[in-house]
């Protein structure tokens, strides 16, 4: 019976790409195959995505190399280690609340043979896929300057019936469909694939993927409140935000841009918030200034009353952590901060609707490209107040999720086709 039942939460695993161990407040998510549910003609490459698994080995004198590197660095901080400052110690103390739960969770993943055999598999994934999309890189903030009026060949697949009167012919499409296409603005313009396919967006000849029933609105903050719908009961009931947080590596590596804090006190959480309210989900590092920050000043503009703290626990493809547990300055977790903003409609009746989250939970999954957050939506839903299936939002989006409104001024970033493999023809 036990056997059983695990081929059953296996099975359940290779089909939703989350497992939740028994007894623990701990589940796995294998960020590929989750967004993977929500392409048909596409389908997101493990290679790609899971890009630092996927580099070339190191060798032994690399590694050796490395070793000796690390101690250096130890042993540079203990001759000249200082007291901690006030901000510090609130940091590790943090930690040590956190601590616990982690290694709990982290014991769970190591004690569970069935993901870790799935996770040898990722490789072989790869290589069945029929090909790689072309694609190539661009910088939509330096585009949003120079290019404001860019435009967007959105190309839609839809039933001969939908079709507008002059439809572009597929050969590789099934009968009874066919192509549209589109042309909309690419900036400050709401761009949706409201079909129940893939989409494919072209903009200056290279590709980006649309996963089914999405769309994004590419700008800079300053354009946000076009997004402020005209009637609160068509607002949003789950809203998850990845600020670009100042951050000394980020700018060391010059993925993209960052903003002061200052700047995230102006984003339009409540005119968002849908009539019934909002289950507001908000990534950070383990800085304790932006930590001290969301609770004294962020949460507060926003009118959004903290609920509880998820914990995204990074692993490698055995299983190990991707860095030690204990490394002051480099964790291998960050935090989820999930509040509720309340709507218009005050009726304790919509309490009855939606479970209240838990506080602690622990996320496991091995990291994509650098702050790509893995998709957790499913891990939500059941706690978000009003609609189901829940309107839901991202801001400062780097990728788009189906049936999510995407905003930022790279919500393409990650659709680019590079990050994809096309099926065979369906």
């Amino acid at each position: 019976m036990e056997g059983e039942l695990n081929s059953q939460k296996l099975w359940s695993f290779y089909e939703s790409g989350v497992y939740s161990f028994d007894d623990s407040n701990a589940v796995f998510v294998d960020s590929v195959r989750v967004l993977n549910r929500f392409y048909h003609r596409f389908s997101v490459s493990p290679s790609t995505y899971y890009s630092r698994f996927f580099k070339t080995q190191t060798t032994p004198n690399s590694v050796s190399s490395t070793v000796t590197s690390s101690l250096r660095k130890r042993k540079r901080r203990r001759s000249g280690s200082r007291p901690l400052n006030e901000r510090e110690l609130i940091a590790l103390q943090r930690h040590q609340e956190a601590r616990p739960l982690l290694l709990a969770a982290h014991e769970c993943l190591l004690k569970s043979t069935e993901v870790l055999n799935a996770l040898k598999t990722l490789k072989g994934e790869s290589s069945c896929s029929t090909r790689e999309c072309d694609g190539g890189q661009r910088s939509f903030v330096d585009l949003g300057h120079v290019a404001p009026q860019l435009e967007v060949t959105l190309s839609l697949r839809v039933s001969d019936t939908d079709a507008d009167p002059h439809p572009l012919p597929k050969e590789d499409f099934p009968s009874g469909q066919c192509c549209v296409q589109k042309v909309l603005r690419a900036f400050n313009n709401v761009v949706a694939n409201d079909t129940q396919d893939d989409a494919v967006a072209e903009i200056l000849s290279n590709p980006y993927i649309m996963p089914r029933e999405s769309c994004f609105y590419m700008s800079d903050l300053g354009q946000i409140r076009n997004l402020i719908p005209a009637h609160a009961d068509a607002g949003f009931n789950l809203i998850m935000v990845d600020p670009p947080w100042e951050n000394a590596s980020a700018h060391q590596k010059s993925r993209y841009q960052t903003l002061p804090n200052r700047y995230f006190l102006s984003l339009p959480i409540k005119q968002l918030t849908h009539t019934k309210g909002a289950l507001v989900a908000l990534w950070v590092t383990n800085r304790e200034k932006l930590r001290c920050f969301i609770e004294s000043e962020l949460f507060p503009t926003w009118g959004v009353s903290y609920a509880a703290t998820f914990y995204w626990l990074k692993v490698k493809e055995n299983g190990s952590l991707i860095c030690d547990l204990d490394l002051f300055h480099h964790r291998p977790y960050e935090c989820l901060i999930l509040g509720y903003s309340p709507g218009k409609v005050n009726n304790t009746d919509n309490l009855s609707e939606f479970k209240p989250v838990k506080n602690d939970r622990v996320i496991m999954s091995i990291p994509g490209d650098y702050s790509r957050k893995p998709p957790i939506a499913d891990l939500l839903v059941d706690h978000v107040p009003g609609l189901k299936p829940p309107r839901c939002i991202e801001l400062f989006a780097r990728e788009i999720l189906a049936g999510w409104v995407a905003w930022g001024n790279e919500p393409l970033y990650f659709q680019d086709s590079k990050y994809f493999v096309k099926k065979a023809v369906q």
